[in-house]
């Protein structure tokens, strides 16, 4: 509107008045950490623990998870570079860009995700370019995995949740551990650390918790 006085389009911006509502902010569902070892028991009966086990210790988005490929990954540096992610587009299930620059990057995972992956791939023998294949050695849908989450979910007994809540299990997991806003949003593929702190500030009142005893602690000395 500003462009178009600017313009001499119009005389006045007839937005310059407006209230813009306030942006509410979404709940985070996370899983439970109490019922990690369920699902992970479930997982490994079901056939798919590498696949879970990898997206909670990294934070994947599902599409970058199941579009990973071998060559994606760095065993001797334990790293894996997010190249691309599986969508489907008109029933097709295919290989698509990523949304965002941000979102190609190299994140270095733990050895015990890098260990899990190495054998996975040794077990395989080349059976397919994908790390988390179809049975025909394709890409897998998206839609198929989190059914396949449902169901793992419904075994062990557990609440049924989004795909996404492994992702914010992670960052939770990484914030409550130390993990500064800035390294996770690179970790996740965020555009901007704000934005990363505008999703995940609010779930982590451990610490503001050990914030609020460590300033208390300062000041006390200091008195």
């Amino acid at each position: 509107m500003n462009r178009a006085i600017d313009e001499k389009l119009i005389s006045e911006n007839p937005t310059s008045r407006c209230i813009l509502p306030k942006k509410e902010q979404k709940e985070i569902e996370i899983l439970p950490l109490t019922d990690l070892q369920k699902f992970f028991e479930e997982a490994k009966k079901s056939g798919v623990f590498e696949l879970y086990f990898t997206e909670l210790a990294t934070g994947l988005r599902r599409g970058e998870l199941l579009g990973l490929k071998w060559t994606d990954i760095d065993f001797n540096a334990n790293s894996i570079y997010i190249q691309r992610q599986i969508t489907r587009t008109d029933g097709e299930v295919k290989e698509s860009p990523l949304k965002t620059k941000s979102a190609y990057r190299q994140i270095i995972v733990p050895p015990e995700v890098a260990e899990i992956l190495k054998q996975k791939k040794d077990r395989e023998n080349g059976f397919s370019e994908y790390v988390f294949s179809s049975p025909t050695g394709g890409p897998i849908s998206p839609d198929s995995v989190l059914k396949m989450l449902h169901r793992v979910l419904k075994r062990a007994g557990l609440e049924k949740v989004r795909f996404h809540a492994r992702r914010h299990t992670f960052a939770m997991l990484a914030l409550q551990n130390g993990v500064d806003v800035k390294t996770l949003s690179g970790l996740l593929g965020h555009y901007s650390a704000g934005f990363t702190l505008d999703t995940y500030g609010h779930i982590t009142p451990a610490m503001k918790q050990d914030a609020a005893e460590k300033v208390g602690s300062f000041l006390s000395k200091a008195m």
